[in-house]
C-alpha cells in the first residue's frame, strides 16, 4: 500500500487536507527522508524512522522518534516515554508550520548523529 492509498482508505475525509499539509512539510523540510507505510502508518526516515503520522477519529498525531531530545520552544510536544514525542492536530488551522518545521529539522539532525 502506498501512502496515497493509505490516506484515501484510512484517513477520514475531513482530516485529509491536514495530513496532506504535514506530508508536504515533511517533503520540503526533510527531502532525503523516505516516505513509506511501516507498522501500518505513514513513516519517514533514512537510516532509522524519524517521524510518522497516525490518524485518529478526531485528529492526527505527528510523532517524532527522538522527540524527547528536542528543544521545544513552541511547547507543542506531548508524551511521556523515554524517546518519542508527538504533536496532536485536530484541523488544518492547528498546524503551526513554523513549529513543525523546527521539529522536523531537529529530527533530521538527530538522525545524522
Amino acid at each position: 500500500m502506498t501512502v496515497d492509498e493509505f490516506v484515501k482508505s484510512k484517513v477520514k475525509p475531513e482530516l485529509r487536507p491536514l495530513v496532506g499539509a504535514v506530508r508536504k512539510l515533511m517533503k520540503e523540510t526533510a527531502p532525503a527522508a523516505k516516505e513509506a507505510i511501516s507498522y501500518g502508518i505513514p513513516m519517514y526516515g533514512s537510516k532509522k524512522p524519524i517521524a510518522w503520522i497516525t490518524p485518529g477519529k478526531t485528529g492526527i498525531s505527528v510523532g517524532f522518534r527522538e522527540g524527547a531530545s528536542f528543544r521545544d520552544r513552541y511547547t507543542l510536544l506531548r508524551g511521556v516515554g523515554k524517546h518519542a514525542r508527538n504533536v496532536r492536530l485536530k484541523k488544518l488551522e492547528d498546524l503551526n508550520k513554523t513549529a513543525m518545521t523546527y521539529y522536523i529539522k531537529q529530527a533530521v539532525t538527530l538522525d545524522k548523529l
